[in-house]
């Protein structure tokens, strides 16, 4: 006899934390320093290289900034299927895997298309697990009826 209870995937919902992911804001500022590089060592003219140079890693640093700024937020997924953004009902929830990462698109209160994406320094492998068995599974397609000779 077990001892332990019988957990019931109805019972418990999916609660994931999104956050932003130092990682992405790294790649984005040293993407950055890379295109800063790039430009000083192409034929353009210095005075206009330099200038240039300090733009792209001056965005680079912008847009890793942005990304760490970006409010938390909260996933929940019911065992019905049906989905919160931060407490407010979504629509249209979608689950796509890219290797580590993990993308889900979905529809706001608004109708207006989000996407939250989940960087492996984000989402350890136990709530990765998770969102596997969470998400919405997609109908298989159905095979075209084969035509008789």
């Amino acid at each position: 006899m077990p001892t332990s209870p019988r957990s019931s995937r109805a019972s418990v919902p999916c609660l994931l934390e999104w956050r932003p992911s130092r990682l992405l804001a790294a790649a984005l500022v040293a993407l950055g320093a890379l295109a800063a590089v790039a430009v000083t060592g192409c034929e353009l003219p210095l005075p206009l290289s330099l200038p240039l140079a300090l733009l792209c890693l001056a965005e680079g640093l912008r847009l890793g900034r942005r990304e760490l700024s970006r409010p938390r937020r909260w996933l929940a997924i019911d065992a019905d299927g049906d989905a919160s953004v931060g407490g407010r009902a979504v629509t249209e929830l979608a689950v796509a895997w890219r290797g580590p990462l993990a993308f889900v698109r979905f529809r706001d209160a608004d109708g207006r298309p989000r996407r939250l994406a989940w960087w492996p320094d984000t989402l350890p492998a136990g709530k990765r697990r998770e969102l596997r068995l969470a998400a919405p599974v997609k109908a298989a397609a159905q095979k075209a009826p084969s035509m008789a000779p």
